[in-house]
């Protein structure tokens, strides 16, 4: 099996976008005919699975990957961690990868069980790829590269995150650079390790779209790294300023979108519509977007 990062670009190539629909299942922000009868965790978590799915089905045919919050489900327990399982193989029965928004990271066995439980194929949670937290190291993230390497997933590895308060360790200074920089660093060498015939490795970095001149800092210090973009959308990035973390392709990137397209039809621009049809046209209006004010257009014209 090619490696993540060929069946990545792949699929974003085919789907001539690199738009990533976040399932973040907030229960209040659900839609009336997904908003539980009783806070029961068998019945929230059967929602949770019953409107992820709807969104699957309404976006398969545009998108490439899905970025599941686990955090959202685990909040609903035993029930709410099946309802995640079941997320994850519909989308996969759709033709979507996967990509599991966990952040996980540990050190040692534990890390290999993360790896285990999250990246090894055939277990009920394992996924195409997964976010990993690097603040406890570097030697904590072997594991899951080895782990990756030998079952064709990836890993998405925080770098910037798109919060305020990412400055507050992630822009910290030591020796001249500051600790993004610095896992930067480490990440591409393990791009380098791990190079697909598209001229990408399987550990991508989180850089947020909140912090337009670090996408450019950062692309220069990881050419061939793919970026998980977060902040479009609700927290209010501008599309215009991620075109930098593109190739000349228009490859080497993903832009997530959660709230701004499963919760389209809270935002008054789209309140007008069925949740359906706003999710649709949530959809529809990022991938356009981006294929208008970014290289993501090159995609569309080498079709």
């Amino acid at each position: 099996m090619p490696n993540f990062a060929d069946q990545l670009v792949d699929a974003v190539s085919r789907k001539m976008t690199p738009v990533v629909v976040g399932l973040d299942p907030r229960v209040e922000q659900l839609p009336p005919a997904f908003q539980p009868r009783d806070r029961s965790p068998e019945t929230v978590a059967e929602h949770l699975r019953e409107f992820c799915v709807n969104v699957i089905d309404i976006v398969c045919e545009r998108v490439a990957i899905v970025k599941p919050n686990a955090a959202f489900f685990e909040a609903w327990g035993v029930a709410g961690m099946q309802a995640l399982v079941d997320v994850n193989r519909h989308a996969k029965s759709r033709g979507l990868l996967v990509l599991l928004d966990a952040k996980r990271g540990d050190i040692g066995s534990t890390a290999e069980a993360y790896a285990q439980a999250f990246l090894q194929q055939g277990n009920p949670w394992s996924s195409d790829a997964l976010t990993v937290s690097p603040f406890l190291g570097n030697d904590t993230l072997e594991p899951l590269v080895r782990t990756a390497q030998e079952n064709s997933t990836g890993l998405f590895v925080l770098v910037k995150t798109s919060n305020l308060g990412s400055a507050d360790y992630q822009s910290a200074q030591f020796e001249n650079r500051s600790n993004s920089e610095r896992i930067a660093a480490w990440l591409e060498s393990r791009c380098l390790d791990t190079l697909g015939e598209m001229g990408f490795g399987i550990c991508g970095a989180v850089v947020g779209a909140t912090y337009p001149q670090d996408l450019v800092s950062l692309r220069s210090i990881m050419p061939h790294a793919i970026f998980l973009i977060p902040g479009v959308g609700a927290q209010g990035a501008r599309i215009s300023e991620i075109g930098g973390a593109f190739d000349s392709r228009g490859l080497g990137a993903l832009v997530n979108s959660s709230r701004g397209i499963i919760f389209a039809h809270t935002i008054k621009s789209f309140s007008h519509l069925n949740w359906e049809r706003a999710v649709e046209s949530a959809m529809t209006q990022l991938i356009d977007e981006l294929a208008d004010v970014t290289p993501v257009g090159k995609l569309r014209s080498s079709n």
